[in-house]
């Protein structure tokens, strides 16, 4: 079970970090992503992190600005999200697969999603 937090109102530039708790003794086995959603608009990838956190991916949209991490210690990933942007408003959904990937479908696991609104 996955459990997103940190999503909420932010001005433009502004910052925010989200959080996924994983619930299990597995969790440092399985690569993590996050993804989002914006209104009328398709599930984006936009980070991911494998197993052992030595591995990140991020869309071409938000490198340089979002830093995934993990503390397996703990059972939890991280979004830290700086310089944001209006286009950055979406729901955001932390996932856990198999093996690092890109495609939703590759993730086995999704959390409930947590709402990021950025205003100009």
């Amino acid at each position: 079970q996955l459990q997103a937090s940190g999503g909420g109102l932010v001005q433009v530039g502004g910052s925010l970090r989200l959080s996924c708790a994983a619930s299990g003794r597995t969790f440092s086995s399985y690569a993590m992503g996050w993804f989002r959603q914006a209104p009328g608009k398709d599930y984006e990838s936009v980070a991911g992190i494998s197993a052992s956190g030595g591995v990140t991916s991020y869309a071409d949209s938000v490198k340089g600005r979002f830093t995934i991490s993990r503390d397996n210690a703990k059972n939890t990933v991280y979004l830290q999200m700086n310089s944001l942007k209006p286009e950055d408003t979406a729901v955001y959904y932390c996932a856990a697969a198999k093996v690092l990937g890109r495609l939703q479908y590759e993730y086995d696991y999704w959390g409930q999603g947590t709402q990021v609104t950025v205003s100009s």
